[in-house]
């Protein structure tokens, strides 16, 4: 099995992100003295159904102040941060990308939460963390980039506390054959490894985790991609603010190649909670 993980890093690896995102939200006319996390949600929810899927998984997990919380793949911070303003729960996230996480940091203290979010620099392979150091896990939209399955749910396993549980999203492989490339988390094959949703309950089960809820949110994804697409992109163009900055120019080829894999029943959208036995 070949390491993939430098490649993964790269393409998600951007020059100047941070300063693209202020500049994004100064254009918004939104002042940065007084910055939000419902401010950078358009821009730091980079995963399927974006903040109405935080919000879903969150509520499911159901986290309380006395929680500590570990993020895989966190990203630019989005979720970690909403997990700590809305149940004030303690965040620790990590990803592979180095810009991703100095972003994350950035912002998290523009908007007051460094007491309670931290990012660190790491692989969702051999996380940075000593055993049963968490009383919960989350992870979205990570594991479509990760070939070796078993290792990347063991280390979940490992970091959590008996009794521990874990909410992710994942994108996974649907019955009609394969994707077109690029989407948003590949440019090209080689660095995705795609699912079906059994194939992603068994591993998670042989990894010793019992599941307590199993959801496929495919047809809710569909129905909110064509609401958007028929609402269009109104009479002064796209939107200020979105995840089109993070991605960058490349990004309307791998939205619509991501959109019409779902349509297509060659994409599923998965959201579980499961618990370390």
């Amino acid at each position: 099995m070949q390491d993939r993980t430098p490649d993964v890093a790269r393409h998600y690896g951007t020059s100047g992100l941070l300063d693209r995102m202020l500049a994004a939200l100064e254009q918004a006319g939104i002042d940065l003295a007084r910055l939000t996390i419902d401010d950078l949600a358009p821009m730091d929810e980079f995963h399927s159904r974006r903040r109405a899927a935080t919000t879903e998984l969150g509520a499911l997990l159901a986290p309380t102040p006395a929680d500590r919380i570990v993020d895989i793949g966190s990203g630019i911070g989005g979720p970690a941060r909403y997990l700590a303003k809305t149940f004030g729960s303690q965040v620790s996230g990590v990803d592979l990308t180095q810009e991703f996480v100095d972003t994350a940091t950035a912002l998290t203290r523009m908007v007051g939460l460094t007491e309670r979010v931290d990012f660190r620099q790491g692989s969702a392979l051999d996380l940075p963390f000593a055993d049963a150091s968490f009383d919960l896990g989350w992870s979205q939209n990570v594991a479509m980039n990760i070939e070796d399955r078993a290792r990347y749910y063991a280390e979940m396993h490992r970091v959590l506390k008996p009794g521990g549980r874990l909410a992710i999203q994942d994108v996974a492989q649907g019955p009609n054959g394969p994707i077109d490339f690029p989407v948003m988390w590949a440019d090209r094959a080689e660095i995705s490894f795609l699912r079906t949703p059994a194939e992603t309950r068994t591993l998670l089960e042989a990894a010793g985790f019992q599941v307590q809820h199993w959801i496929d949110n495919t047809d809710i994804a569909k129905a909110e991609s064509a609401a958007e697409r028929a609402r269009g992109p109104g009479a002064g163009g796209p939107p200020i603010l979105g995840i089109h900055v993070v991605v960058g120019p490349s990004f309307r080829e791998k939205l619509h190649n991501a959109g019409k894999a779902q349509a297509d029943d060659r994409l599923r959208l998965l959201n579980a909670v499961l618990i370390r036995v």
